[in-house]
């Protein structure tokens, strides 16, 4: 008995590259859009509270996350300018943009963990409040918006991730110009036959000279 081995056609296995490029392309978009928004966001709230002293008594505070640190907004941004210019590029150069968005990403991150417990803020606030240099926040406490800064890191870096394993499948804006650039072969002139008066008069019209033919 002779048993026939089904081979699988060509456009059943070149779906399963194309859909998960698709596929990749989406959720990388949506994390890297959702990501730089929610750092971008968490930065404009209040991170850490606390109270200084002030002519025998308490003077509340409060930091922003842009008061505590800029490095979480300025990634945010430059992971979204990344995120666009993946599609510019091709190659080589789109793994160099994948990474920087994946760098971008854990930046982030790093740098709303470390605001989650900084309170330089508080305390150049503190001592100018109490005209004190070496005066110093008390009562620090601090929000859960550092943490919601890190989630957005977390997206950015995941988009950064996608964009180095599956960058290669999805499209790029500059091939469609690419293949606009390319030269298109040139119309030959039909041939002009001098004994027929309608091809001359058909060169004329074109412009053409049919006595030079």
């Amino acid at each position: 008995m002779e048993y026939v081995t089904a081979v699988p056609h060509p456009r059943s296995q070149a779906a399963g590259p194309a859909r998960a490029g698709r596929r990749s392309l989406a959720l990388a978009l949506l994390c890297g859009a959702l990501g730089a928004a929610v750092a971008l966001l968490a930065t404009r709230q209040e991170w850490s509270q606390g109270t200084a002293t002030v002519a025998g008594g308490a003077f509340p505070l409060t930091a922003k996350g842009s008061d505590v640190t800029g490095v979480p907004a300025a990634l945010a941004i430059v992971g979204l300018a990344a995120l666009v210019a993946v599609f510019a590029v091709r190659r080589a150069g789109r793994f160099a943009v994948a990474a920087l968005l994946a760098l971008c990403g854990a930046g982030t991150v790093a740098a709303a963990l470390l605001g989650a417990s900084d309170s330089s803020a508080l305390d150049d606030k503190a001592a100018k409040a109490a005209g004190d240099t070496s005066a110093t926040v008390d009562a620090l406490s601090h929000t859960a918006w550092p943490y919601v800064a890190a989630v957005g890191g977390v997206l950015l870096l995941l988009a950064g991730l996608l964009a180095l394993r599956y960058g290669r499948l999805w499209p790029s804006m500059s091939g469609r110009y690419e293949r606009g650039a390319a030269a298109r072969p040139r119309r030959r002139a039909p041939s002009v036959d001098p004994d027929r008066p309608e091809d001359l008069w058909k060169a004329l019209d074109r412009g053409e000279d049919p006595t030079g033919v």
